[in-house]
């Protein structure tokens, strides 16, 4: 039997981000059974309805993905107290035309990481409420508000030994999560 996939969308473009480098550590925290896939949300065109008839390839590439995965794991950075552009642009492309969106149903985890002493709790709030709308279930605790610091990440890209516990944590209860509602 194939490995179930989790989609995994991270909020920030930026090659050494915090929150990248946090997607990459999850991809190998999976346990047996479960893949996690970083989607590509870079060369997604900026989101407009006159499009929505016939979306642009990366858009059909991101909408397939999502439909293929069992669940979604938002990883997102805290821009202006809120979710980065990039994220909401994926979300809105891949929620149309309406009626057709690849989020219905799908469990979501949010977790996210800042230099802010509150990590990304407001982003996470912000896009608690989108994926409410979408119709996500979403899983609420633990919650995952992580302090970028100095060792939370190993040389090697793993999650530091002072940290990693806790996401763990997490992540066995995201995918106990999947389980209860994909």
């Amino acid at each position: 039997m194939s490995d179930a996939s989790i989609a995994v969308l991270v909020g920030s473009l930026r090659k050494d981000s915090f929150n990248r480098q946090l997607a990459q550590a999850l991809t190998k925290m999976a346990p047996q059974g479960w893949q996690f896939k970083i989607s590509r949300i870079d060369d997604l065109p900026l989101y407009n309805q006159d499009d929505d008839a016939q979306q642009a390839e990366p858009v059909q590439r991101l909408k397939a993905e999502i439909a293929a995965a069992r669940g979604v794991v938002f990883v997102t950075p805290e821009y202006n107290r809120s979710i980065p552009g990039v994220l909401k642009n994926a979300i809105d492309h891949a929620s149309r035309p309406y009626g057709k969106s690849a989020w219905g149903g799908k469990p979501a985890g949010v977790i996210g990481m800042s230099i802010g002493a509150i990590g990304t709790a407001m982003a996470q709030q912000h896009l608690r409420n989108v994926l409410a709308y979408l119709n996500m279930p979403t899983l609420g605790q633990p919650e995952a508000f992580l302090h970028a610091k100095e060792g939370f990440f190993t040389a090697d890209g793993q999650i530091g030994e002072s940290s990693r516990t806790f996401v763990q944590g997490w992540l066995d209860a995201y995918l106990a999560w999947v389980e209860r509602h994909a």
